[in-house]
């Protein structure tokens, strides 16, 4: 009878990988980039531990949305009375790109304690430089 093999959680393993956002789809990136981070594209992905990747995104600034999402509304609550705020996508480009990507993953990682972990490993920057070079991280192409 064989033994269920679960994964050591080695932090040497975790490698760094860097994704250029300029032209692609904003859903389709966030859905991989989730992916990366929980570890799926690994034979050692175990659904209750974190075997994933570091994952570094650049050109935030130049992700596209598909069909009307332009004027897509993100709510944003103070916890006031009268609190409430609201902000186009197209206004959030111009003011905080970064946080369009980083709102996408977060929506895809798990709602647990882990899925907190994981989103602390994602780097979103908004040009094509990034702080991360002493890491050597490798290019992530995406699917299209």
């Amino acid at each position: 009878m064989s033994k269920t093999f679960i994964p050591k959680n080695n932090l040497d393993q975790r490698k760094w990988q860097v994704v250029d956002a300029d032209g692609a789809v904003l859903g389709r990136l966030a859905v991989q980039v989730a992916n990366v981070l929980r570890g799926r594209n690994k034979a050692v992905y175990t659904p209750f531990m974190d075997t994933g990747d570091f994952v570094v995104v650049i050109n935030a600034e130049k992700i596209q949305v598909t069909g009307k999402k332009e004027e897509k509304s993100y709510m944003f609550y103070s916890g006031w009375r009268g609190g409430e705020s609201h902000r186009k996508l197209s206004k959030l480009r111009e003011t905080k790109p970064e946080w369009l990507i980083w709102h996408a993953v977060k929506g895809m990682l798990p709602r647990n304690r882990m899925g907190r972990k994981l989103i602390t490993k994602l780097k979103v920057y908004a040009g094509p430089s990034h702080p991360h070079t002493a890491q050597n991280p490798s290019v992530l192409t995406l699917d299209k």
